[in-house]
């Protein structure tokens, strides 16, 4: 059984939608799930140094590697986990070969001479992330094609701040255990547990807009979604799952939505979740909001200086993203 924290922190971008799409029912869910997925390559977390016999050498320093990288080839070998990366690194003799590579959205190409270090062991000076784990929300479940959207921005590294490349994953039903309440300049978070091996759901996609996939299905009332220019300032609702499995709605003020409709910036104002938690805190992100009987948006981000408040974004930016192939 895991044991962490809520992790994850986001990003944004949008789209309209057409109109048949936003007509759908969705289920608003705001559970917390466990989420387990493997990196697609391998993300620089940052350099470091190789003791050698002559002292110390920075390989990947030096050939130009940069923190946020993803390694997807070491000479001609082909690296999507750890133990692959490793494979190919101890077939390496010490001479220049080539690391391939993705940054901002395009391959390249470095030349690398790795070092040995005292047991004579080629090494490149990385360390590097293959795999991510931790607590967010579920926003919605479609009942017709079985997907769900969750957090409502990406899953992102904790060291570069640069948004994971997501292989397989799953999604497990989560027990909230305790809550770090967010007090002003210092953000909270949900802990709990999970087990990996009770997946509800996949990950199939990471996007700035939340995390995608399929599930075996949530129970609840579906719910129409909101166009942006029915989003208005006023009193809305979260869902929110503080404690336990329970979800449980809680009263929130919907202070505005950005030109074009595509963030929100909402305020707790139910006494409960202020006692619970302070406001809004990292795991409870992608929790749903709903304004007259639709579903608007999800909650993202809190505001450090004033935990009680926090930016959202609307349904429509998170299904828009959510149906890209």
């Amino acid at each position: 059984m895991k044991k962490l924290a809520g992790l994850f922190v986001a990003a944004a971008l949008a789209a309209a939608l057409p109109l048949g799409a936003l007509a759908q029912g969705l289920v608003p869910v705001g559970r917390a799930v466990g989420i387990e997925a493997a990196t697609d390559g391998l993300l620089v977390a940052s350099l470091s140094k190789v003791e050698t016999p002559g002292g110390e050498a920075s390989p990947a320093a030096d050939a130009g590697v940069l923190p946020g990288d993803v390694i997807k080839r070491v000479g001609g070998e082909d690296v999507s986990g750890i133990e692959e990366f490793a494979r190919a690194l101890s077939g390496l003799d010490g001479g220049e070969t080539t690391l391939t590579l993705e940054r901002d959205g395009k391959t390249i190409e470095l030349d690398i001479t790795p070092a040995l270090d005292g047991e004579g062991s080629p090494r490149l000076g990385l360390w590097l992330r293959g795999s991510v784990s931790g607590i967010g929300t579920v926003t919605y479940y479609d009942p017709e094609t079985g997907e769900y959207g969750a957090l409502g921005h990406s899953i992102n590294d904790a060291d570069t701040g640069a948004m994971l490349p997501i292989g397989e994953g799953v999604i497990c039903p989560a027990e909230v255990t305790d809550v770090e309440r967010g007090e002003r300049g210092k953000a909270g978070a949900l802990h709990g547990s999970y087990d990996a091996l009770s997946g509800v759901g996949t990950v199939e996609r990471n996007t700035p807009h939340g995390v995608f996939g399929e599930a075996e299905g949530f129970e609840g009332e579906e719910l129409p979604v909101a166009l942006p220019e029915e989003i208005e300032p006023g009193p809305a609702e979260i869902l929110a799952n503080v404690s336990g499995s329970e979800v449980r709605k809680y009263s929130v003020e919907v202070e505005r939505a950005d030109t074009g409709g595509e963030r929100l910036l909402v305020t707790v104002t139910d006494p409960e979740l202020l006692e619970a938690t302070g406001g809004i805190v990292q795991g409870m992100s992608g929790s749903p909001i709903i304004q007259n009987g639709k579903i608007i948006g999800a909650v993202t981000h809190v505001l450090v200086s004033d935990p009680a408040k926090g930016y959202g974004v609307t349904i429509e930016s998170m299904l828009e993203e959510g149906k890209a192939a």
